[in-house]
């Protein structure tokens, strides 16, 4: 057998417990949400705290902080779920709608998410009179801290995996993953997918960010670092498409391995497809922004 990376024995689970015969668990998934937010809930706060990064000053008051967090959460949730009945099983949710409402048993998409968002922190800025680019540029480096843990909770999860392949940092998946390589592949490995976008939409598109906004002077340039983070998002995004399995329901009948996935007419994947917005956008503010 090809040489392989064994799947961690982590539980998704961090802890659970038995209160009146129902069963209450913290999840890494669910962990990976709250210590992200918190992280960049204090970027938010160093960046407010610092009147020389801005050109006129911070746009609003530490203060004011905890209800731009209760909005945010409640875009992420909220427009994560709806754009996961859209654009991933609307079907199946036309037939049983009152399952739209089961957040419990998983089902988020980022892009639904990120549009979430944008509608919160529009609505914020409008109730509280901040200018939108400031707080929304301040937003797109908060969100990174968020994106790099729920990536690797996907991880731990066992969940989004790559295709199959024969490179030696392939890990063998357990669960659904190994049962659809049992027809084709003895314990096949697969491209840890998940750790590719931790590096990319987390990592290296966050430290980018906190860069030029701390040490380049980029609050001063309004849009710009909002553009920074559509482009950079949706060329990584993109690029580990390549070699991420799509979900089941996306799959072409026989292309288990990955080799022909083929969604539209220009041979690109779901994600691909909505991800080609982001990149078009966030380019065309950062030239503008920089021509400002």
């Amino acid at each position: 057998m090809i040489a392989a990376i064994p799947f961690p024995d982590i539980s998704p689970e961090i802890f659970s417990v038995t209160l009146f015969d129902r069963s209450f668990a913290l999840r890494w998934y669910a962990m990976g949400y709250i210590v992200g937010i918190f992280l960049g809930w204090q970027l938010i706060k160093y960046a407010l705290r610092r009147a020389e990064i801005w050109r006129n000053g911070p746009p609003m008051q530490t203060s004011r902080l905890e209800d731009l967090l209760t909005y945010i959460v409640v875009g992420v949730i909220a427009g994560g779920r709806m754009g996961y009945v859209l654009f991933y099983k609307p079907a199946d949710f036309i037939a049983r709608p009152l399952d739209i409402i089961k957040i419990w048993e998983g089902g988020l998409s980022f892009h639904g998410g990120f549009i979430g968002v944008i509608v919160a922190v529009y609505l914020f800025s409008l109730r509280n009179k901040i200018v939108l680019s400031e707080l929304a540029d301040i937003i797109a480096v908060a969100a990174t801290p968020a994106i790099l843990l729920v990536r690797c909770a996907n991880f731990i999860n066992a969940e989004l995996w790559g295709r199959p392949t024969d490179l030696p940092w392939g890990v063998i998946f357990p669960g659904q993953a190994a049962q659809s390589c049992a027809t084709l592949l003895a314990d096949c490995a697969r491209h840890p997918s998940q750790l590719y976008e931790a590096g990319l939409e987390g990592l290296l598109l966050g430290s980018i960010l906190i860069l030029l906004a701390f040490r380049f002077g980029a609050l001063k340039k309004p849009w710009l670092l909002t553009g920074v983070f559509f482009a950079g998002y949706g060329m990584a995004r993109f690029l580990v498409e390549f070699v991420r399995q799509p979900d089941a329901h996306f799959q072409s009948v026989g292309n288990e391995l990955g080799l022909a996935f083929h969604y539209n007419g220009w041979g690109l994947t779901m994600g691909q497809t909505l991800t080609l917005p982001m990149i078009i956008i966030g380019l065309s503010v950062i030239i503008r922004a920089t021509r400002r």
